[in-house]
């Protein structure tokens, strides 16, 4: 299980990034009118629909006015209890994006074939770096090679 979570944060260390950023951006941009005309239209006691969407068009225009209202009119009650409903969607989809970008075993994108089992070209004491027969990208099954030349194959070969 270890690996779908470590498999998740490697995809998409840069979508967290994005994301952050995306939510500082709807808490500005997003909730702070919704905030500020929901506290315009409930100033009477009562919820006012045409005071919401009155103020709620003047707040989206000028979101960091709107802002700077909601701190000194006393509405930001409204604005972290709005914030917190929308952080919990937010998160929810956010999860379920990363889930779904886990990865679906403990091999996945992993390259088959290579010749990442060598280092600093100690490959070459036994293949060749020119000709032969294909192993992997630059390294060759010499033929001309004394002794055992046998080559054991494992995957399967497709044919569409």
């Amino acid at each position: 299980m270890n690996y779908k979570i470590e498999g998740a944060i490697k995809r998409n260390r840069t979508n967290f990034i994005v994301c952050a950023i995306l939510w500082i951006i709807i808490a500005i941009v997003f909730v702070t009118p919704i905030a500020h005309s929901s506290y315009q239209a409930n100033i009477n006691g009562q919820f006012d629909l045409t005071a919401f969407v009155e103020n709620f068009g003047t707040s989206v225009t000028h979101p960091f006015n709107t802002l700077r209202t909601v701190l000194t009119e006393g509405a930001i009650g409204t604005y972290f209890s709005i914030l917190m409903v929308v952080t919990i969607f937010y998160a929810l989809f956010f999860f379920i994006g990363i889930f779904r970008t886990a990865p679906k075993n403990e091999f996945s994108d992993i390259e088959h074939g290579s010749s990442d089992w060598s280092q600093r070209g100690e490959q070459y004491q036994i293949l060749n770096k020119n000709k032969g027969i294909i192993l992997a990208e630059n390294n060759y099954l010499p033929v001309d090679k004394r002794g055992n030349v046998n080559v054991l194959v494992v995957g399967r070969i497709r044919f569409w």
